[in-house]
């Protein structure tokens, strides 16, 4: 698992590390690697990730898997996160929980959400939608790592933020909402 992780490592930090990609060359991919690189050169904020429930949707499972699994992700994670001038979420994170087998999963990725503040009175109250992307790995898939890209939502105040995601799937696999608390630092 740790070869693995050394390997992710690998592909993540020449992004993070390149001051020659900027978002004006254009493109998404120069936007994407120039958000990431300033999130990692730049955090505002230091985050604390604690990962609270992971639900298997009911109608997708067959009811003695869903009584098996667990859906009490015990773990922790650490991250470093920025807000834009747009006042939208950036962040870079290492995540590590029990999966669905009760099994160790590593996951680490850049996220982004576009936040909306709807309570005038309150600035402090924050909503997002947004995605992530990232590598994971799983004991069932013999720790190989595995390319993600899924959904964000979440909802906060002040600095925490209640994070999730849906991971889509077919009858008896995927089809799960991951969700967790961040604290920001």
């Amino acid at each position: 698992m740790i070869k693995h992780l050394f390997v992710v490592c690998g592909l993540l930090v020449p992004c993070l590390f390149s001051s020659q990609v900027q978002a004006s060359d254009g493109g998404w991919f120069s936007t994407l690697t120039g958000n990431m690189g300033e999130t990692w050169r730049e955090p505002q904020h230091y985050d604390l990730y604690v990962p609270a429930i992971t639900w298997h949707a009911r109608f997708a499972y067959d009811k003695e898997k869903t009584d098996n699994y667990n859906e009490r992700p015990w773990g922790a994670g650490f991250g470093v996160s920025r807000w834009d001038e747009k006042g939208n979420w950036h962040g870079l994170y290492l995540m590590a929980f029990k999966d669905s087998f009760n099994k160790w999963e590593p996951i680490g990725g850049y996220g982004w959400e576009a936040t909306w503040r709807p309570v005038s009175a309150d600035s402090r109250f924050h909503v997002g939608l947004g995605y992530t992307l990232g590598v994971t790995a799983r004991d069932n898939w013999n720790y190989i790592p595995i390319p993600v890209v899924l959904p964000l939502a979440s909802v906060g105040y002040g600095p925490a933020t209640f994070q999730m995601t849906y991971i889509p799937g077919t009858y008896n696999n995927g089809n799960v909402w991951f969700a967790w608390l961040r604290f920001q630092f």
